[in-house]
């Protein structure tokens, strides 16, 4: 479902066509499970009861699997032997029992609450739309002037040798204004939890991924609008089915997958998988979905793929959670007690880079999801004015928009640093935002790093200015590895000794961590000043069940004499998972 508030992130940016453009209703688009070609509407079933489920196991090791489908009346729809991931069909209500208690599967959840849509047996191409040739001339518009996209295009308005992936309702490839950055050999549509590289099956069976397309990389040629990177070539996987408009999780896995294996540089998703807004852990189906979609991602950010994402526009807090209303949306939401260890997909997926929405005052849109920890970057998702199908122009409003800004600076990023890792590249992404302060109550944190915005505003100028900005002071650095004893061990600590610095340390002292370390939220880090003050960085968190810990942190240090011996502590405060600190250091 395209990301709306939990129910309207389908719905996002519903819009009516005024002749060659779109005037958009004040319904935001979230950025989450993509928009429905027909919202409200159930796909007609194949056969009375027909349910997919995920079949899960060990990487390359399916075969078992596969024939206990077929021994417990079930079919083998698709499968992604790489990272053990089954999609099966069936009309058995013990299916997923007794799929559960074959040896070699480790788990199988329903994917659905409602029947598998007769178009999953022979799905039909999207129509190629009619096509205008827009005659309005470019201009500068003010999402494109508030990341300074407008400046960058001057400098490298991004390279052919970088695609973008669009994870969506798909993308009209004849737009106008498209068309000379779309690459069919890496589009396909994975709608229903299959591969589909049939010409034309990336087609958009909405407009919300042809607007979303628009925005990445619209192309510079005096007419229609101009996307952030209009120098990079686009790719739509699709993902929504038709009739229903929803994004199911075997559709995510399957388009995760395809992007590893077809080189993408950068994926953006504006959606969440449906049809649960969250996903528990304690449910075994929604526990099935955590899985093959986690692996899915991680496949491809294997194969050098950066992963973008909305945050989804419910204005919920996702470090707080308590409840969900919207859910399961394609059959009849319940009302739910949640806790924090449910995650929102591929949102709350490690690795995924999650961004928040602005409006034009620079201060968070009111649908945006927040949360700290939850979002990396910000950028502009309110009345974004971008291509729709036919060679149309409209605007749309969501975190569905504001993710696509930041995807576009990333393709700039991979432009200039093609040998970038994906830390490299999230870190840029960081390090070169503008920084944005809290203005609501709600918002906690610092100016430099805080709950709405994450590390700011992305800025598409610094991305392709060849180098980040140097840091305002002197840098001191411990890269020694330094093994984090398993709880019930004592803290370990890391040292740098700071000289040469007059004064006291700064205000807005940074300290970037970098710790490898399964299911980070065991960890409780701490700054130690040379006096002895601790300043809490890390609380730990039972929920919180990510790897790795690679953040900066801004610690008021004012009162610190600058010069001393500074220390990491790092202290492992639940059972079996165990890491090391890679490095860590301080600037002043």
């Amino acid at each position: 479902m395209f990301l709306r508030s939990r129910t309207r992130l389908r719905r996002a940016a519903t819009a009516a066509l005024v002749g060659a453009g779109l005037v958009a209703t004040a319904v935001p688009a979230l950025a989450a499970p993509g928009v429905p070609a027909a919202p409200g509407s159930i796909s007609a079933p194949a056969a009375a009861g027909l349910r997919s489920y995920l079949v899960i196991t060990a990487p390359n090791d399916t075969a078992g699997a596969k024939t206990a489908v077929a021994n417990n009346s079930g079919t083998v729809y698709a499968s992604y032997d790489a990272i053990g991931v089954i999609v099966a069909h069936s009309s058995a209500t013990d299916f997923a029992t007794k799929m559960r208690a074959v040896s070699g599967v480790q788990q199988v959840g329903a994917t659905r609450t409602s029947d598998v849509p007769a178009e999953a047996a022979n799905p039909a191409i999207p129509a190629s739309p009619s096509q205008t040739t827009p005659t309005a001339n470019e201009t500068n518009r003010s999402d494109m002037t508030q990341i300074k996209a407008d400046q960058a295009w001057a400098v490298n308005p991004g390279s052919s040798s970088v695609t973008v992936g669009v994870l969506d309702t798909g993308v009209d490839d004849q737009h106008y204004d498209l068309k000379a950055n779309f690459d069919a050999t890496k589009s396909a549509s994975c709608a229903y939890g299959k591969l589909d590289t049939r010409a034309g099956s990336w087609r958009d069976t909405g407009s919300h991924g042809t607007h979303v397309a628009g925005t990445i990389a619209a192309a510079k040629n005096g007419k229609g609008m101009v996307g952030v990177a209009p120098g990079v070539k686009i790719a739509s996987v699709r993902i929504a089915e038709t009739p229903s408009g929803l994004f199911f999780a075997e559709n995510t896995i399957c388009a995760f997958v395809f992007a590893g294996d077809k080189g993408l540089d950068v994926t953006n998703n504006s959606y969440y998988t449906d049809p649960w807004l969250f996903n528990c852990p304690s449910d075994a189906d929604q526990a099935a979905i955590l899985e093959g979609t986690k692996r899915a991602a991680l496949y491809a950010e294997g194969k050098g793929v950066l992963n973008v994402a909305a945050a989804g526009n419910e204005n919920y807090n996702l470090a707080s959670k308590s409840n969900d209303t919207t859910s399961p949306n394609d059959s009849t939401p319940v009302t739910r007690t949640i806790t924090n260890s449910c995650l929102s997909v591929p949102t709350e997926l490690p690795g995924v880079v999650t961004v928040s929405s602005i409006n034009s005052s620079n201060t968070k849109s009111s649908f945006s999801n927040f949360g700290t920890d939850k979002i990396a970057v910000a950028a502009p998702g309110d009345n974004v004015y971008s291509t729709v199908p036919g060679g149309g122009y409209g605007a749309k409003s969501g975190t569905s928009m504001a993710s696509p800004h930041v995807a576009g600076v990333a393709a700039l990023l991979v432009s200039v640093n093609p040998t970038a890792t994906l830390a490299d590249l999230r870190g840029k992404l960081g390090v070169q935002a503008d920084d944005l302060a809290c203005n609501d109550s709600r918002c906690s944190g610092t100016t430099a790093k805080n709950n709405f915005y994450g590390e700011g505003r992305v800025d598409a100028l610094e991305a392709v200015s060849g180098t980040t900005p140097p840091p305002t002071g002197k840098v001191f650095e411990n890269t020694n590895d330094v093994q984090i004893a398993d709880s019930p061990g004592a803290a370990v600590f890391s040292d740098v000794v700071v000289s040469g610095v007059t004064g006291n340390a700064p205000a807005t002292l940074k300290v970037d961590v970098n710790i490898v370390h399964t299911w980070r939220g065991d960890l409780v880090i701490d700054l130690v000043a040379p006096d002895g003050t601790a300043y809490r960085l890390k609380n730990s968190s039972s929920n919180d069940s990510a790897d790795n810990v690679i953040a900066t942190y801004t610690v008021n240090a004012s009162t610190e004499v600058a010069n001393g011996t500074w220390r990491l502590k790092v202290q492992d405060v639940a059972r079996y998972d165990t890491g090391y600190i890679n490095s860590w250091k301080l600037t002043f």
